[in-house]
């Protein structure tokens, strides 16, 4: 499946790498990610919004050679003189002479030669892509591209590869790391896994509304639950199942909150303006419509820019709460959810 190609910029300019890979994953998108830096690039192909394989520049041949070593031990054909015959063959002898996706043609070549399985071949770009991504995902400048390419898919495919999975890794990785590497530092969260009140989560996700940031903060700093300035309020609640629907209506008090369940996302905008809610709690994954393309219909509608709306998911990873902001969402609610979780993410967005 193809989509609209991101744009290209060739000046220098800041990057957002994991703004970019949840562009792909929700658009389904399918071709190549490349990025430039001054000195080094990349190459992320991807499928249906599947990762497919992950290249980085730097010292190309080694890395690929030191993961064959280790599989080496393992299998008998794999020896020193068939990965010295291989960068014979697809080994670029200067930066002048180049061949496209000369790592994967390797690759491809060990395979066809029965050196390495279809299964070892996955798990070896499994574990190659674990590695470019963890230094993909620190960039801070650079250029990039995304297009199709024929020579790639005229290739054999040997896996696709959850890419929300895998960037979560990296995240935890490099986490890791971070806290090695300065140990003062350690129960600091990084920007990217910092909640709304880091000062770096506006720069991560530069389409975050700077005044839902000020509210965040604002609210934290108090002790006490903020007085409610209305006597009624009314929360519009997407779901497509009734069960979580007539939770949340039994979990939010009649007294105070006037609750507008809504079971079919298709139907949904003409039901809440009408209702004129307060509040929207969104169900991520539903039929037909997901929760994400809604969100984002709803703010292309006036009535709703300022709406607080609260996206409702079993997700918790790093590339889902990216689409959440990508799509200008509120906040972020992780089933299951008792009644206090509700209650705090409900009085923390209204006025």
């Amino acid at each position: 499946m193809s989509t609209t190609p991101l744009t290209g910029y060739w000046l220098p300019q800041k990057l957002h790498p994991l703004s970019l890979l949840a562009q792909l994953t929700s658009r389904h998108a399918t071709g190549c990610l490349r990025v430039f830096t001054k000195t080094a690039s990349w190459s992320i192909n991807i499928e249906d919004g599947q990762l497919t394989y992950a290249s980085y520049s730097d010292r190309l041949f080694e890395r690929l050679d030191h993961h064959l070593q280790r599989l080496s031990q393992e299998i008998t054909t794999l020896n020193s003189a068939t990965r010295v015959q291989m960068r014979l063959m697809f080994e670029p002898k200067n930066e002048h002479q180049s061949m496209q996706y000369a790592d994967y043609q390797a690759i491809c070549w060990l395979v066809e030669h029965e050196h390495i399985t279809h299964a070892q071949a996955e798990t070896l770009i499994y574990e190659l892509a674990k590695e470019v991504l963890e230094t993909f995902l620190v960039l801070k400048e650079g250029n990039y591209e995304f297009s199709l390419e024929t020579s790639w898919d005229e290739l054999p495919k040997f896996c696709h590869l959850d890419l929300r999975l895998l960037v979560e890794y990296c995240h935890k990785q490099l986490r890791q790391q971070q806290n090695i590497q300065s140990p003062v530092q350690v129960g600091q969260a990084s920007p990217v896994l910092a909640g709304k009140n880091s000062p770096q989560t506006q720069s991560q996700f530069p389409n975050t509304p700077a005044k839902h940031l000020k509210t965040a903060e604002n609210k934290n700093r108090k002790k006490s639950q903020p007085a409610l300035k209305k006597s009624l309020y009314t929360i519009a609640c997407i779901d497509d199942s009734q069960t979580v629907l007539n939770s949340i209506k039994l979990f939010l008090d009649g007294n105070t909150f006037a609750v507008v369940t809504i079971n079919d996302p298709v139907k949904a905008l003409m039901q809440i303006l009408r209702s004129k809610p307060d509040l929207i709690l969104l169900d991520v994954e539903m039929p037909n419509l997901d929760g994400y393309e809604l969100c984002s219909l709803l703010r292309r509608h006036s009535a709703f820019k300022n709406i607080p709306i609260i996206m409702v998911t079993g997700r918790t990873g790093f590339i889902d709460r990216a689409k959440a902001k990508m799509v200008r969402s509120s906040g972020y609610l992780t089933k299951p959810f008792t009644q206090g979780d509700l209650l705090k993410i409900v009085f923390k967005y209204l006025d």
